[in-house]
């Protein structure tokens, strides 16, 4: 008896787990890089475990930069081999959640309908893609992508060019790429989805998800500045997005109107060059047309305000701005300027100088005894075989001249400023 039970005990322990992994369901999913896929899916409830990978190329074998090297040779010309798509396996509790919730999830987290393509990332291995275990999950994967279909059609997406094919050659990802933004919170996410809605997901998914789910309006031209517009294109979750809004739209004073939008499509009327592919995006429109746009933020936000300013700015001023350029003494503007007022940053629209410390020096150019505090940055200037100290603007970081101690009390000091880098803001009457 007692010979018996030691058989008995270690054979049940050995099948309690196989009844728990038979439990459980999983399917291959291609939504662009898998960072961001792996993060988008694993929020979903019931969802046990996201690994990223590489399926459904022709090679049994593969790795992270055998799939880059075989992209490179495919976008040449030189290889017709079948490359494989960066997935995540997808391991669920049927119990807890169904594949079709997990595939409201897919369809709604990426953009189906870009071919080779998703968000920042160009190539057949960013392509969507499900890859199936079975031929249930294959109807339903069939099933999900028709009604999604109705919803992009019905907001304006093209034809959906998700990949529904059997699952092969499947490759766990290096241990570097395994739970990548949860070790890298600010890494990179490309994923901003369509703002579309599942038909009918809402009343499964309950109130919180049901208010998520809901696209946002699209913005009304009849409200925007047709002549020039700028629209901030942002995400729901988006940390990059709540950056860009804490480092630069919370203080923007700019003369260019801006809003901002969680609705990828432009207004009613106007036009984009080609669909977003990340957040936030900022594009210039002017006449209801995009004329140029500025993709992601990483806190770069000198980089932005140049963008900016190559749109906003004459090639004169740019020569300024961007090259450390000066003008002819007595040909720039603001020489005789003297209404009270205050003269900014013409591309930020930040404070620089007032009118009260602005005096005649007859230099040609207009001059202060001293600017707005916080205003400017300074740094040495050797060049032309001068030892001076240039001053730029601290919001743009645009170069505006020089600052010499020859000024009048009570600073001494004259800040030498291009006029034609500087506008001019008349103090209420």
């Amino acid at each position: 008896m007692h010979s018996l039970s030691r058989l008995l005990i270690p054979l049940v322990f050995t099948i309690l787990p196989l009844q728990a992994l038979a439990a459980t369901e999983s399917i291959v999913l291609g939504m662009g890089c898998f960072w961001g896929a792996e993060k988008r899916m694993s929020e979903i409830p019931g969802v046990l475990d996201v690994e990223s990978g590489y399926a459904g190329g022709d090679a049994e074998r593969t790795s992270y930069r055998e799939v880059l090297n075989l992209e490179k040779r495919i976008q040449r010309g030189k290889s017709d081999e079948r490359n494989h798509a960066e997935v995540i396996k997808v391991t669920f509790d049927p119990e807890q959640v169904s594949l079709e919730r997990v595939l409201i999830g897919f369809w709604e987290n990426h953009n189906p309908t870009q071919g080779d393509r998703q968000g920042n990332d160009v190539g057949s291995n960013y392509r969507s893609a499900i890859y199936f275990n079975s031929e249930g999950q294959r109807a339903i994967a069939l099933e999900t992508r028709d009604a999604y279909q109705q919803a992009l059609s019905a907001a304006g997406f093209g034809p959906i060019t998700t990949e529904i094919a059997p699952l092969r050659n499947y490759n766990r990802a290096e241990t570097y790429h395994q739970d990548y933004l949860v070790k890298n919170p600010d890494g990179y996410c490309g994923l901003g989805g369509t703002q579309v809605a599942f038909p009918g997901a809402a009343a499964d998914l309950g109130e919180q998800r049901a208010a998520r789910s809901q696209p946002s309006p699209r913005l009304d031209a009849k409200a925007l500045n047709a002549e020039r517009q700028l629209i901030v294109f942002e995400a729901e979750d988006c940390p990059f997005c709540q950056q860009f809004r804490a480092e630069v739209l919370d203080g923007w004073s700019s003369e260019v109107p801006v809003v901002t939008t969680l609705n990828p499509r432009p207004p009613e009327g106007w036009s984009l060059e080609k669909d977003l592919f990340a957040t936030p995006t900022m594009v210039l429109f002017e006449d209801g047309k995009e004329i140029s746009r500025y993709t992601g933020y990483q806190g770069d936000k000198e980089r932005f305000w140049q963008w900016l300013g190559f749109q906003v700015l004459t090639p004169e001023q740019q020569r300024i701005a961007f090259e450390q350029g000066t003008e002819r003494a007595f040909t720039g503007s603001h020489l005789d300027e003297k209404r009270p007022g205050v003269f900014v940053d013409p591309i930020t629209g930040a404070p620089l100088f007032r009118s009260d410390t602005k005096f005649e020096s007859k230099s040609g150019w207009p001059s202060f005894f001293n600017p707005v505090e916080g205003a400017l940055t300074y740094h040495d200037d050797n060049a032309h075989g001068m030892r001076r100290t240039e001053v730029r603007s601290a919001s743009s970081g645009i170069h505006l001249g020089h600052v010499f101690d020859d000024g009048p009390p009570p600073t001494g000091k004259r800040y030498c400023i291009n006029g034609n880098v500087l506008s001019f803001v008349p103090d209420a009457d």
